[in-house]
């Protein structure tokens, strides 16, 4: 990572984003192209975990080349530049927690794991719960479960990066936080909160 002073290594906090962000956007090559596709996953086991159809492009380029990342995102609050006193525009940034994966993909074809890896996204996305068992045995979902991809990425590595004006002054960040304060949002909030916590 370039900028060493955003840089976290917490394996704590690296779950708490996996768990925090419902989705996140994957990355594969298609010969020399490119191939990002935006999806729903979940942290199981330590590795990323996501499902999908059995066909089609990110299936095929999975199987040509399992190489991938996975980027995850959490917006912070947006800083304008007239937080800084300024006409320039030049100090206008946003503030994130972010999460760089890289990793080999394993396609997962054991109907037990699937059920698990699928209640573990299941409890994620949805835990008030409503739902019967997700179980290979159940017949409501025996269809699905030979019909579904699933999909487990095996990080090499990982990096975590909270941009959250740990290259301010103390004075620049008192008064950054004075003035997200006042605008007062619910992001704005938990931005002072991480600004806190990076001092």
């Amino acid at each position: 990572m370039r900028r060493a002073e955003f840089e976290v290594n917490d394996t704590k906090r690296i779950e708490e984003l996996f768990a925090e962000c419902e989705y996140g956007t994957l990355s594969l090559m298609d010969d020399l192209v490119p191939y990002g596709v935006p999806l729903n996953f979940v942290w199981y086991e330590k590795s990323l975990c996501f499902h999908g159809s059995k066909e089609g492009r990110k299936m095929e380029l999975i199987a040509k080349n399992p190489k991938a990342s996975f980027s995850v995102v959490k917006p912070l609050s947006l800083i304008p530049s007239y937080f800084s006193n300024t006409r320039s525009a030049s100090p206008a940034t946003q503030f994130f927690i972010s999460a760089h994966v890289t990793g080999l993909i394993e396609i997962v074809s054991n109907a037990d794991l699937k059920c698990l890896m699928l209640t573990s996204l299941m409890q994620k996305l949805q835990p008030e719960g409503g739902y019967d068992a997700i179980e290979a045995t159940n017949p409501i979902y025996t269809k699905m479960i030979e019909q579904t991809g699933l999909f487990r990425l095996n990080p090499e590595s990982i990096s975590l990066k909270f941009k959250a004006g740990q290259n301010l002054t103390d004075e620049r960040k008192k008064s950054l936080i004075e003035k997200l304060h006042e605008r007062g949002n619910t992001l704005d909030l938990l931005t002072i909160e991480m600004i806190n916590q990076m001092r």
